[in-house]
């Protein structure tokens, strides 16, 4: 079983995200993330899970069926008897919300203590149907606990929820999440894991299901399967707390809009919006005073609006590929990192002012190939687009391919003709074995500038070539570079 994209989301590391030199990247879901704030990969997520199950069997051992505080028993159950805080605290550490609530046959006291539990982790990989009757349990035991307070006191609420399970039937999502949206005042994280094996067929569909709102959560984590499942968004309701949204992998349908679900009027406190493969976007609109990060990436985009006054950072990733004439319009007037690798054409794109722009960066550029191709383009009327920014990130990239299997390439390079005025350049090459002396010089006799370069070299697998490149290999073209004052 390969489960290769929820791995490397597990295994994501982030770091601190305040300032617009932070490197690309989307948050880890807080569930991931061990007790002294370091993240679990899924090695040590199911050894925990493993050691969960076995200590919750020991326990059970140690102490007698029914023996609970004041009942006869073979022994005294000192255990039951500790305070709350403390048993919580040992439930918390079995790091299973499935394993905490097995306790709940130890005795009378530990029945419903579980529900208090702050943070439920639910690792059901295959059984997806498990999730709504824990979640039912769940909604059960705290209603008992609120009626058992006499004085009026409320229930302490679930700060955190995560659940990692295999592809979800839509009937089985739209049972528990509307349970999760009643008692969750925190993090809800759901990662679908992808149990087919690598080059099998895309899975058939799993259904429609409507997300409710979630009126008291801060962040919500959506990791779907890609493609597996139509997803609506909820037609009314506001998501007053919320601060993250992170949607990955569904097919939007229904009548309400991502965009206008996410807008003010809607989610008045959300800064933070990252939107991966996801399909049925169309036109998407935004009109947010709070939002403060906007990450688009991979998914299918016809038209894009963003108006929002106090975002400071945007990253646009191949939204519109195989669109003819991309369509946006952007007024983001504190906007200070833009990353654009997409369909850029000043026609229809439009940027409004961006007074306090910082960093930039563009679709790579290839050096040798073809004329004509369609991302130097855009590149290109980027780069001449912004007159001055002061950091501007640049791939250049050879064809991954052997350039002496390529028919007649040229030198591309020449299709750059200028760079905004910069002071640190960050210039990354994707050599693939190799010379990049002339495609270098070319952007540094354009950038004469810049205060602080770095030079960073990149490679893959499927882009190295065997051997060094041949005597006379155009990758040495044009040669005047090295004699050129």
């Amino acid at each position: 079983m390969k489960m290769t994209r929820s791995i490397w989301l597990l295994a994501r590391c982030g770091g601190p995200r305040t300032a617009w030199q932070t490197p690309l990247r989307s948050s880890v879901p807080l569930f991931l993330r061990g007790p002294n704030s370091t993240q679990l990969n899924s090695s040590s997520m199911a050894e925990r899970i493993e050691e969960g199950g076995e200590t919750a069997a020991k326990r059970a051992k140690l102490c007698p069926t029914g023996a609970g505080v004041g009942e006869e028993g073979e022994g005294e159950d000192r255990l039951s008897a500790l305070p709350d805080d403390i048993l919580l605290h040992i439930l918390n550490s079995l790091g299973n919300a499935e394993a905490a609530a097995r306790t709940s046959v130890l005795s009378r006291r530990w029945r419903r203590l579980w529900a208090l539990l702050p943070v439920l982790h639910f690792f059901f990989r295959a059984r997806h149907d498990k999730v709504p009757a824990a979640l039912t349990a769940l909604d059960a035991a705290h209603a008992a606990l609120d009626a058992a307070h006499t004085d009026g006191e409320a229930t302490p609420p679930l700060r955190r929820l995560g659940v990692i399970v295999s592809r979800s039937s839509a009937e089985s999502l739209q049972a528990w999440l509307p349970i999760a949206a009643r008692r969750l005042a925190g993090d809800l994280t759901l990662i679908e894991l992808n149990n087919e094996e690598e080059g099998d067929e895309p899975p058939c569909g799993g259904g429609a299901f409507e997300l409710p709102c979630f009126e008291k959560a801060t962040q919500i984590w959506l990791d779907l399967v890609r493609g597996f499942h139509s997803l609506a968004m909820p037609p009314s309701g506001v998501f007053v707390r919320l601060t993250d949204f992170h949607l990955d992998g569904a097919q939007l349908h229904g009548p309400c809009a991502l965009g206008e679900a996410v807008s003010s009027p809607r989610c008045p406190s959300l800064q933070r919006l990252t939107v991966s493969s996801v399909g049925g976007l169309g036109n998407l609109a935004i009109h947010s005073a709070s939002l403060l990060e906007i990450e688009l990436s991979g998914s299918e985009l016809q038209q894009l609006t963003v108006a929002a006054p106090a975002l400071e950072k945007l990253t646009v990733l191949h939204c519109f590929d195989g669109v003819s004439e991309p369509v946006a319009d952007i007024s983001a007037p504190q906007l200070a990192s833009l990353t654009w690798r997409d369909a850029y054409d000043p026609m229809s794109v439009q940027f409004g002012e961006m007074s306090n722009l910082q960093w930039l960066g563009t679709s790579f550029f290839l050096v040798y190939g073809h004329p004509g191709f369609e991302r130097n383009r855009d590149s290109a009327r980027l780069l001449r687009h912004f007159e001055a920014v002061h950091t501007l990130s640049l791939l250049l990239a050879h064809m991954w391919m052997s350039i002496e299997d390529m028919h007649d390439p040229d030198y591309l390079m020449e299709e750059m003709t200028r760079l905004p005025d910069i002071r640190f350049l960050t210039l990354i090459l994707l050599t693939t074995g190799h010379s990049f002396g002339a495609s270098s010089f070319h952007v540094f006799r354009m950038c004469t500038g810049i205060k602080k370069l770095m030079l960073t070299f990149k490679s893959r697998k499927e882009c190295e070539v065997a051997t060094a490149c041949a005597s006379g290999c155009i990758c040495d073209q044009p040669t005047n570079w090295k004699t050129e004052d």
